[in-house]
């Protein structure tokens, strides 16, 4: 069974930092494109960022642009997300995500894409 598990978020001020990681129990991970989403209460959840398995491929939604970097480490089964000049606005629970497909160069940034999701950790940011 596949888990992927989030850590890393908690409580920060606007202007501060966070790296979210997300360790993954997929045998096969380092075929996999991974996906940052979030989601706020009463919303959809939304794409955030996605790298494509060989980590030479990065994609970001407009609103994390210049502050957000997602990376991956395939020897340790973990992406990450690095937040920076973070926003009360950025307040949300941050989920993990990968695709089924394996060694796609394309850059997925739907849900329906992603066939394992994580539990999720929560962000928040003060003002």
């Amino acid at each position: 069974q596949v888990q992927l598990v989030e850590s890393g978020g908690g409580l920060v001020q606007a202007g501060g930092s966070l790296r979210l990681s997300c360790a993954a129990s997929l045998r096969t991970f380092s075929a996999h494109t991974m996906g940052w989403f979030r989601q706020t209460p009463g919303k959809e959840r939304e794409f955030v960022a996605a790298i494509i398995w060989s980590g030479d491929n990065t994609f970001y939604a407009d609103f994390v642009k210049g502050r957000f970097t997602i990376s991956r480490d395939n020897a340790k089964n973990t992406v990450y997300l690095q937040m920076g000049s973070l926003k009360p606005d950025d307040t949300a629970v941050y989920y993990c995500a990968a695709t089924g497909r394996r060694y796609s160069r394309v850059i997925y940034s739907t849900e329906k894409e992603y066939d394992y999701w994580g539990q999720g950790t929560q962000v928040t940011v003060s003002s």
